[in-house]
């Protein structure tokens, strides 16, 4: 086992932050979506694994410090120097005699940034340098928190693309911590849903859909109309402008998709979406008083 978490407690003063009672268990070559509102105690987590904040409880892992990586969500670097500069004094290398760090430049499209300065970076460039700083290390186990905060949409999508695609068939173990629901669906194996400093379930992204919600979903706008339609089929807990319909097996999925389409309403069928899951997640959570079963 590459990490493992046992009765962890986190407290800021008299305001207990984090609290994971049942063991949780992440392996070598996971990659896992760590998921949750503002506050729930994601960043939280990982500075507790890092050792950065103090913590109850037991956190054990074989790996060694210089083992771990991390992209945090905030970072900041020189402005007096060229990023060039920048990269080779904290990597400790030469671009021009390191052909790893050469192939990570180009990968990510990082050439032309080389000789600004930080400040004149854009975000998504900004980040690009962190990320490839980090990817330098390639740890056995690395953290990425909200890698894409302050993205456009174009910006983000192209960035955790590349990512998905770099670590696509390597072993690194990875902790993808992200509000943007899509980006985990690109990324995540397993998932691990927080919610006011409580671990509401964690597991195989598939495992947790169908315990959630079925064998699909099929999410349309929230109207009247709609409502009327789909009256007779199961409901979802979901965002208040959608409404998303169980499908626990094929005939009801074959039944909810021709009268969809015999009444010519839009929708979207799908067997992963982690913003249906996690929301019944926590619906189920709190309806079970803070249990999981």
């Amino acid at each position: 086992m590459l990490l493992t978490i046992n009765n962890l407690q986190v407290s800021y003063g008299s305001q207990l932050a984090l609290q994971i009672d049942s063991p949780v268990y992440i392996e070598e070559g996971e990659k896992i979506g760590i998921i949750g509102s503002n506050g729930a105690g994601k960043t939280t987590l990982v500075k507790a694994i890092l050792g950065l904040i103090n913590y109850k409880g037991s956190i054990r892992t074989r790996l060694q410090p210089e083992q771990i990586a991390a992209h945090m969500q905030f970072n900041h670097y020189a402005a007096t120097m060229p990023v060039k500069a920048i990269m080779e004094t904290i990597l400790d290398t030469s671009i021009r005699k390191n052909k790893q760090l050469q192939e990570l430049i180009s990968y990510f499209e990082f050439e032309k940034c080389l000789n600004k300065r930080y400040p004149h970076l854009s975000g998504g460039q900004k980040q690009r340098l962190t990320i490839i700083m980090v990817m330098m290390q390639n740890a056995p186990l690395t953290f990425y928190d909200e890698v894409t905060s302050g993205l456009d949409f174009e910006t983000r999508q192209k960035l955790m693309e590349k990512l998905a695609n770099w670590y696509k068939d390597k072993s690194n173990t990875l902790c993808i911590i992200s509000h943007y629901y899509s980006e985990l669906e690109m990324l995540a194996e397993k998932i691990m849903i927080l919610d006011q400093g409580k671990v509401i379930d964690f597991g195989n992204k598939e495992e947790l859909f169908r315990k959630y919600c079925g064998r699909s979903v099929f999410i349309v706008d929230h109207t009247t109309r709609n409502e009327e339609l789909l009256d007779s089929f199961v409901k979802l807990a979901a965002p208040e402008h959608l409404l998303a319909i169980s499908c626990p097996d094929m005939d009801t999925e074959r039944n909810i998709s021709q009268l969809l389409l015999q009444e010519n309403v839009n929708f979207k069928r799908s067997d992963n979406d982690i913003e249906i899951m996690s929301t019944n997640a926590k619906a189920v959570y709190y309806e079970r008083g803070g249990a999981v079963k």
